[in-house]
Formats: structure tokens, sequence, C-alpha cells
């Protein structure tokens, strides 16, 4: 299985809604697995809703461009690209991606102001998953 078959793979597997997949191809074997989501482990099935909450609008959010591990910073004992209330312009660098010994620049898609971190230093983030939130200019 070729590494971009295996990329979509995990991306169509990510979007399903199944939670647990293995794959078997000659000595090529893969499971993938997703954890169950919590809120509903919470509520009882019989139980009814006691108050909706009104949805908050989230702020816009830098996602990951493909699988890999996310980094805040160019290397462990530098400072971090961007802290929440940095500003920053259209293209600058805000996160890296590793992926495959692959080092990948994250950059700002507009002129902004970096809000909330979502992802921590080392996490592996999914293809299209939230990094952090920012609020345009």
């Amino acid at each position: 299985m070729t590494n971009q078959e295996l990329y979509e793979l995990m991306t169509r597997f990510d979007a399903s809604g199944l939670q647990k997949l293995k794959l078997s191809q000659g000595d090529f074997q893969i499971e993938l697995g997703k954890a169950a989501p919590a809120a509903a482990a919470a509520v009882p099935a019989s139980a009814a809703p006691a108050a909706v909450p009104e949805k908050k609008e989230e702020a816009p959010a830098v996602t990951a461009p493909l699988v890999g591990t996310f980094y805040a910073a160019p290397a462990p004992e530098q400072p971090p690209f961007v802290t929440p209330g940095d500003q920053v312009k259209k293209g600058q660098t805000v996160c890296l991606l590793e992926a495959m010994k692959t080092m990948i620049e994250v950059p700002a898609p507009c002129d902004c102001v970096i809000g909330e971190m979502l992802k921590a230093n080392g996490e592996l983030a999914a293809f299209g998953e939230a990094l952090m939130r920012y609020t345009p200019c």
C-alpha cells in the first residue's frame, strides 16, 4: 500500500462513522480505531435534554493540511512560532506538522490575531483538524 493510499484510507476512516477498521493485504496489516464519544456515554438514552444551550459562534481555525505531529516551535529549545494574542500576517508560519520525517510549515490563512491554541506540542493532528483559533484583522 502506498503512502498516498494510506493517507486516503486514514482520512476516509476519520470522516466515517466507523469506530474500528482492520485491513490486511499480504504482509501489510493496519488497525485504526477511534475513541467513543464521551457525550454519548454520559447521557442515558431515555433522558431528555433539560435545555439546549445557544450555539456559540466559534472563531475560524487554522486546520491541519495533512495527518502529522503538531509542533508549536521550530525546535524544542526555541520559542513557539505564535502564542495567543500574537498578530500575524498572511502566509507567516504559525506551526509545523511532521509527516514521514518531513517538516511542513503551516501558514496563517490571513492577517489575523491568534486566539486559542487547540493542540499541544507533540500531539497527533488529523487531516482538517483545527490546530488553533484566530480572529481575522
